[in-house]
């Protein structure tokens, strides 16, 4: 091995070990993360598009005769507790999970973060694909179809987000359930605790009944959404095979 190749070597590694990463990190995924929230907020489509998209996935729920998010939404109305339960799940049990498992997998499993940090970026990237195309209005916007918005009720809905540059028409794909689900494989990947599995397993489920019972998604946004996170792991792991973790490039792998 030359010189040179040996110094790249070292490089790449102190940088990976280095307390520098920590606020590589941050500078690449704090502005990475608020302007894929700008971006979003920007391409929110038109309102007859996202309306016209929205009877589109209706009719094909429909056909498919799983269009049951109203009358599943109907059970808990009548319950205010439970409500709240799930307009809370919709917010807290997302961003907030993401961070906290982001900082357990740079902590304790620092040959995996990259690999699911590029993960989220990338399945992030397709979504803004997704909500340029397919502006779709959310069953909250459809009360003919029994639908009920409860989401907004919730004095926090907009804790993690600026009101003014919201997309009410970025309903597909949902990386609520999406990135849920990349959470809930990285914590199976990544851990022996039964407990913890079992956790994992269970956290895109109680997701799906955060965003559907919330009026938020119909069930085929949670469909392109674990489609989305599948493409963006997929390609996350293709570019750690293609990338060696001895070069220049190592901080992706």
């Amino acid at each position: 091995m030359s010189s040179s190749a040996i110094a790249v070597r070292h490089r790449a590694s102190s940088l990976a070990d280095s307390p520098w990463r920590l606020l590589f990190e941050l500078l690449l995924i704090v502005p990475a993360y608020t302007a894929y929230q700008l971006v979003r907020g920007m391409v929110g489509g038109s309102a007859g598009a996202a309306f016209d998209n929205a009877i589109r996935v209706i009719d094909i729920e429909q056909r498919l005769g799983i269009f049951h998010e109203a009358n599943l939404q109907q059970l808990i109305l009548p319950q205010v507790w439970m409500v709240d339960i799930f307009n809370y799940l919709y917010i807290y049990a997302h961003l907030p999970l993401i961070i906290i498992v982001a900082f357990w997998l740079y902590g304790r499993h620092r040959e995996n973060y990259a690999l699911f940090r590029n993960a989220f970026m990338i399945s992030g990237l397709i979504a803004l694909v997704g909500f340029t195309t397919v502006p779709l209005a959310p069953p909250r916007y459809m009360p003919e179809f029994g639908f009920s918005d409860t989401i907004i009720s919730a004095q926090s809905y907009y804790v993690f987000q600026n009101p003014k540059i919201v997309n009410q028409y970025a309903a597909m794909p949902s990386l609520h359930f999406g990135w849920d689900m990349l959470v809930a494989i990285a914590l199976v990947y990544n851990t022996r605790s039964v407990a913890l599995r079992i956790i994992a397993i269970v956290m895109p489920v109680v997701m799906l009944g955060g965003i559907v019972l919330t009026g938020n998604h119909y069930f085929l946004d949670a469909v392109a959404g674990a489609l989305v996170a599948c493409v963006g792991l997929g390609v996350a792991y293709l570019l750690r095979r293609m990338v060696s973790r001895d070069g220049a490039f190592s901080f992706l792998t």
